[in-house]
């Protein structure tokens, strides 16, 4: 009887000690896993591919985004060479319509089709938004492995898909179609030319035409750049800061068939707008000191001195500081480049802590 629990409590003691070395063992290789990120990773790398190869065989190969406005009379033409040309590829697609707040038939027209063709999905707003917001929930909804872009106005040519597919194949995340041959008249033309050269030339890319709707994305690209406001202009620029390959490939551009431009000339003024902005969020975005900061800084310093060297004639009795306007442009120097900086430590403070989410009311989605 006294043997039992003798012979029991030290199995039963047993476990209480392997469960108190237990924690030791496991955290001790964590340091070396911090330390090593490599050794880290080689486990998950090993898992995500199978993975994620699953999970892509279930997506689409292509997904068309098409934004439009008020285009009832070029939709069925051109989802009939839409289909003409993916059907001759071989491939899974969806045609995702994304209607910006239509006030014709373009709704109408376009549930029509949905229910003679499963690939067609249609999202509709409540109100008209623009292009950015109809891209950004475009890209939100494709689910292809590559997503083209394209309007709807038919002078985008649905027959420079599988180009635009190849050329992402070849290693590039985004391809932007450059119409080299452009069908417009000469108030597009020209100052479109000159924007896009004053875009390259401040962003450093080497591309010919930003405005161009036909493009060709890898999908992490579209479930990484945020499109807003009017930038749907510079996803390239966007996606270039983000660090992805950007390519370009010569497409056909045709005349408009139908209805008339939804942009005018003041579209170039709002694009230099929207490139500063582009400009601002993606190298100053997380450190607006850095823009701010210096140009506070000079405008500072030579208030400074403006104000020094008449304050050291001042006292040598050569000048009066009542009757010098020089000595109030420097003092307003120097409280313009005080606000300057104070702006950037603002812009600072709002970067660390600010949440963006911006949603846009969708009426119906057909899917």
């Amino acid at each position: 009887m006294t043997q039992t629990p003798e012979q029991t409590d030290p199995q039963e003691a047993q476990p209480e000690v392997q469960q108190q070395q237990r924690p030791p063992q496991v955290a001790r290789p964590r340091p070396q896993q911090q330390r090593n990120p490599q050794q880290q990773r080689d486990p998950q790398q090993q898992r995500n591919p199978q993975q994620q190869r699953n999970q892509q065989q279930q997506w689409p190969d292509i997904t068309v985004v098409i934004p439009l406005y008020n285009e009832e009379e070029s939709l069925k033409e051109l989802n009939q060479q839409l289909r003409s040309t993916l059907g001759r590829m071989n491939v899974r697609y969806e045609l995702l319509f994304v209607d910006d707040g239509s006030t014709d038939h373009s709704f109408q027209i376009l549930r029509d089709m949905k229910r003679n063709d499963r690939h067609i999905k249609v999202v509709r707003f409540r109100r008209n938004y623009g292009k950015s917001a109809a891209l950004a929930v475009g890209f939100d909804k494709a689910q292809g492995n590559v997503v083209i872009t394209m309007d709807a106005d038919l002078q985008d040519d649905p027959s420079e898909i599988p180009s635009l597919k190849r050329r992402i194949e070849e290693g590039y995340d985004l391809v932007s179609g450059w119409k080299k041959v452009r069908r417009d008249p000469l108030t597009k033309t020209i100052p479109s030319r000159f924007f896009n050269f004053i875009t390259s030339l401040l962003t450093g890319i080497k591309i010919h035409d930003f405005n161009c709707g036909l493009k060709a994305y890898r999908r992490d690209v579209v479930k990484s750049v945020k499109v807003y406001g009017e930038l749907h202009r510079y996803i390239p620029v966007l996606a270039h800061w983000e660090g992805f390959k950007i390519g370009e490939m010569v497409v056909q551009h045709r005349a408009r068939k139908y209805g008339k431009t939804k942009f005018g000339l003041g579209r170039f003024w709002k694009g230099f707008l929207d490139l500063l902005t582009a400009l601002f969020t993606t190298r100053y975005l997380r450190r607006p000191l850095h823009l701010f900061g210096p140009i506070g800084a000079g405008m500072t310093l030579i208030g400074l001195l403006i104000d020094l060297w008449l304050v050291i004639e001042w006292f040598m009795g050569l000048t009066s500081l009542g009757n010098r306007p020089l000595f109030l442009a420097g003092s307003m120097l120097i409280v313009i480049g005080i606000q300057f900086i104070s702006i950037g430590l603002l812009g600072e403070m709002i970067s660390k802590t600010r949440t963006s989410a911006e949603e846009y009311s969708i009426r119906e989605f057909l899917k």
